[in-house]
């Protein structure tokens, strides 16, 4: 596979447990959905967002986006740190580069769980949650929704811990998890995300508080996690803590 992308005499370097390696200049991750990973690539090709650097895609050595079900990237240097309100200032400047794209179709036939736990969090699905593990939480919290008028359109629905910081340099974006959302509700994905899970300050609700309808956009964020939270295998009662940590900060602004 790194002969595909230009890298056949690189050594392979696992990034931070994975799943992506680096092979040289190269990023080569999964891409389990062609249609989606070929999507990324054109986005992130055409992208130019001033104050972030992207990971442009590299083709295969016979023009492709996606070779074998992998994918790969300008290496960009950098790790996620925990710089959360920088992370929320890239999720607003990528977002108004995303504003005028058109919805991917690939988008209306997801059935993975984000997707589901997305539209459950919006009100447009509704499926089991497990109780003890977000879902009861979900169903009292999903009460105090309301109607929002904000335009909808292409966003990077999981920026947490996938901005990558390098001291000075600008932040990187090197992948991305479409939705067909409000920019202000990625943003508060973000937020929800470090409150819960990075040791992000209470203060951070407030700080962001200027973005349209944003206590509702926080529920929202706050909704979809707890139906991933919920539906997912891998989750525990830990990982539950963080989220109603969070909670009982949102509530407080509703």
């Amino acid at each position: 596979m790194r002969a595909a992308f230009g890298a056949r005499d690189a050594d392979p370097e696992l990034i931070d447990g994975g799943p992506a390696w680096r092979c040289g200049d190269a990023t080569i991750r999964p891409a389990g959905k062609p249609a989606e990973a070929t999507w990324v690539a054109k986005t992130l090709d055409a992208l130019d967002v001033p104050g972030i650097r992207i990971g442009r895609p590299l083709r295969s050595t016979d023009g492709r986006y996606v070779v074998g079900g992998w994918s790969a990237t300008k290496y960009l240097a950098g790790r996620a740190e925990p710089r959360h309100d920088e992370a929320v200032s890239v999720a607003i400047k990528l977002h108004q580069a995303t504003s005028e794209l058109p919805k991917p179709r690939f988008l209306d036939s997801r059935t993975d769980i984000f997707a589901v736990a997305d539209r459950c969090s919006w009100g447009e699905d509704e499926v089991p949650l497990d109780t003890g593990l977000g879902g009861r939480l979900f169903e009292l919290l999903s009460e105090s929704r309301k109607p929002v008028t904000l335009k909808q359109q292409v966003v990077h629905g999981d920026l947490f811990g996938n901005v990558l910081f390098a001291g000075d340099a600008a932040p990187a974006v090197i992948d991305f998890t479409a939705y067909w959302r409000p920019a202000e509700w990625a943003a508060a994905v973000v937020v929800i995300d470090a409150l819960a899970w990075g040791g992000a300050d209470d203060g951070i609700l407030q700080r962001w508080g200027h973005l349209a309808e944003w206590p509702q956009m926080l529920l929202r964020a706050l909704l979809f996690r707890l139906a991933v939270h919920a539906l997912h295998p891998l989750s525990d009662g830990q990982s539950l803590a963080g989220l109603e940590r969070a909670a009982h900060q949102v509530t407080n602004m509703l």
